[in-house]
């Protein structure tokens, strides 16, 4: 089979011809291979492949049983650069860990493995995550391939973009802040935000921490749930992990459960919207009516998330990070930096006041989510912005005080540990994607997949097929 005919099919197309022994774990990664040597020069999504790795997993693999390997049945799979892969450079996008080799790999890494996922490449990202634009001193900017003047978001931009263009099946990223959800609203392509717990992880300090998650990214939803199926369970090392459900993310993705009341807010009360981007996905939103349900504009009463996200953050920052900043500080970059300071000159009252909102807000999602199935909102509140601007510093007509004011419209959600999908729904007059948010009650992942594949359906995008980087 043609390497750019195998690019192009689904993860899940994929997967039932490997099943079928129609090709081979090591086809997959020829066509890779091949792939990357086309595109990649042109957007730097994968700056980490390891051949030899993959190869080695792909006929380990091949040596069992067809009844013996994982529901993957050795389909390649990207990790993102901030998460361990044992004998694979992970540098976090820091210089300061560019030499990095891990010994173990992370406990989500252990589990696709165990699937029989393949691994072989890490996705880039911005120094530790921080900042929703993919750059670093170590490899450099990833670019938005639907314009390569433009940026891919971030911090899951290697793996957005790697979807897009072909170099990856699926594609595992992070979310804190939109982290996964915006890249994926920039890059035309399904990523999804599970609800804390559902992907465990090594969490580092602090050790409970919910405001970050690890996440499945593809091309369409039942990718994207397949996905969630291979990365989902409990584990030990992570306190917070939830069980693998008794049904499959893919077979409830595919149930036939359509919402009946969905809520839209182009701006959830608490940020500006790019006026393009907001009728976007005010029309993608009105189309559920399509699949019967009632679009109304609403959503939870949002007041006081800027204050405690950031001082949330910051928290967290300032717990995983002080060490660095006291012995590489002139390594890391400004906004780093900025995230631990703020966090180191936190007070108790600053402590009490965030955790205090926090929970109001939660309640206030969960009062909501009542008389609502499914809330939906632009991902992103602006269009791919230019890969040379470090961050939007304003917004129709709105200048932010800080570098992250502008994710908003994602940490918002975050705040209330709601699983959240990007979706692709639309593009601008410039021919640039934009992704509408799909967010469910807590613990409703299953629903948020469901609703999102009614949508994608009703919308019928071409955005599921890979494309060649596009010069700006």
């Amino acid at each position: 089979m043609p390497a750019s005919d195998l690019v192009s099919r689904s993860a899940l197309a994929v997967v039932d011809l490997l099943t079928r022994g129609e090709v081979t774990p090591l086809d997959c990664l020829e066509a890779l291979e091949s792939r990357i040597g086309l595109v990649d020069k042109d957007v730097n999504a994968l700056p980490t492949v390891d051949f030899d790795r993959a190869r080695r997993a792909a006929k380990a693999t091949m040596a069992r049983p067809p009844a013996e390997r994982g529901a993957l049945k050795g389909l390649p799979v990207a990790i993102k650069d901030l998460t361990d892969v044992a004998g694979m450079r992970t540098t976090y996008g820091s210089p300061i860990f560019a030499d990095h080799v891990p010994e173990a790999s992370d406990p989500l890494v252990e589990r696709l493995e165990s699937e029989s996922g393949v691994i072989y490449a890490k996705t880039n990202t911005p120094e530790f995550g921080a900042g929703a634009n993919t750059f670093n001193e170590v490899f450099g900017a990833t670019v938005n391939p639907w314009n390569t003047a433009m940026s891919a978001a971030g911090s899951s931009g290697g793996s957005a973009v790697a979807l897009a263009t072909g170099t990856a099946w699926l594609a595992h990223g992070s979310d804190l802040g939109g982290s996964l959800r915006n890249p994926a609203s920039f890059c035309g392509i399904v990523g999804m935000r599970p609800s804390p717990g559902r992907v465990a992880c090594l969490p580092g300090v602090p050790l409970d921490r919910q405001l970050s998650v690890q996440g499945p990214m593809a091309r369409n939803v039942e990718d994207c749930a397949f996905f969630l199926d291979c990365l989902s369970g409990e584990d030990i090392r992570d306190p917070v992990s939830l069980p693998k459900p008794e049904t499959s993310y893919l077979g409830l993705t595919r149930s036939g459960w359509k919402p009946k009341r969905i809520a839209f807010s182009a701006d959830l009360g608490i940020t500006p919207v790019d006026p393009e981007v907001a009728e976007i996905c005010r029309k993608a939103a009105l189309r559920f009516a399509e699949a019967g349900a009632i679009v109304e504009e609403a959503h939870p009463d949002f007041t006081g998330a800027h204050d405690a996200f950031n001082v949330l953050r910051a928290k967290n920052f300032a717990i995983s990070k002080k060490a660095l900043l006291d012995a590489k500080r002139d390594l890391l970059k400004p906004e780093v930096i900025w995230n631990i300071e703020k966090g180191l000159a936190l007070t108790m009252e600053d402590h009490v006041r965030a955790e205090t909102r926090r929970a109001e807000l939660y309640r206030n999602t969960l009062d909501f989510f009542e008389d609502h199935d499914i809330l939906c909102t632009p991902a992103t509140i602006v269009p791919p912005f230019p890969v040379g601007n470090r961050y939007v510093e304003s917004c129709n007509g709105v200048k932010f005080d800080n570098y992250v004011h502008w994710l908003a419209i994602a940490y918002a959600i975050t705040l209330v540990s709601c699983p959240a999908i990007s979706l692709p729904c639309g593009f601008t007059k410039s021919g640039l994607p934009v992704g509408l948010q799909i967010v469910a009650r807590p613990r409703g992942d299953a629903r948020a997949l469901a609703a999102a594949k009614t949508l994608e359906e009703v919308l019928a995008l071409d955005t599921t097929k890979p494309i060649l980087p596009r010069k700006g």
